[in-house]
């Protein structure tokens, strides 16, 4: 049996926002384990909350990355407008805050770090993800815009550490709001969401037991 331990962060907190699907999904993840785990795999899930914080959110979860020394990082957020998930492609060198965060800061036209690339990308095996939200009737799209608030601040951070750790897979996933999850109705279930985080770690899981999996491809984004 191969052991996988797996981090899947959220934030604590979003203003006017009652259910949190960012953090209900980390914690649940966490307390109730991952179900129909690739076989042969063991998988040990470890939540984080982070404060909607560019000063913050990326030193809490380095400080879980380093205690629990993950084969898979997942972090969400809340992208109010969407009404599916999100799985986020790329993230950008680039903050410009339209709000500021919890500490009130609001950094406009700001690179994340001077010295790196414009961009990252993901390096999780989006297209195997999706084939199994398609299997599971989970709305979901691919996107190639994480913003420019904390979400994209973060993901960014965590592909800076993940260019020189090539044995961790990471990345993104943007919730939309919690709603009834119907055809016509806004947002996704809470369940669903649940869901789909679930099938994001098996998906990655998966993929990371292949030959040669520290490579993520072009075809696999």
């Amino acid at each position: 049996m191969q052991q996988f331990n797996v981090v899947i962060s959220g934030f604590d907190h979003y203003e006017g926002i009652d259910i949190n699907p960012s953090a209900e999904v980390s914690t649940t993840l966490a307390s109730r384990g991952v179900a129909g785990a690739p076989e042969g795999a063991d998988i040990q899930v470890t939540s984080v909350l982070l404060p909607l914080s560019f000063q913050n959110a990326w030193p809490k979860l380095h400080e879980t990355i380093e205690a629990v020394h993950p084969d898979v990082v997942i972090a969400t957020g809340l992208k109010t407008h969407a009404h599916s998930v999100a799985l986020e492609r790329c993230a950008t060198n680039l903050i410009d805050a339209s709000r500021p965060d919890v500490d009130n800061v609001q950094p406009r036209r700001t690179p994340i770090e001077p010295d790196g690339p414009a961009a990252y990308w993901t390096r999780l095996p989006l297209r195997a993800i999706l084939h199994d939200f398609t299997e599971q009737n989970i709305p979901a799209t691919l996107s190639s815009d994480a913003g420019t608030f904390v979400c994209n601040s973060l993901f960014y951070q965590l592909l800076h550490w993940n260019a020189q750790q090539a044995r961790t897979l990471s990345g993104f996933l943007s919730f939309p709001k919690v709603g009834d999850g119907g055809l016509y109705g806004s947002g996704l279930s809470l369940g669903q969401m649940v869901a789909a985080a679930e099938d994001a770690v098996r998906a990655t899981v998966g993929y990371a037991m292949q030959p040669f999996s520290d490579e993520i491809y072009a075809d696999e984004i």
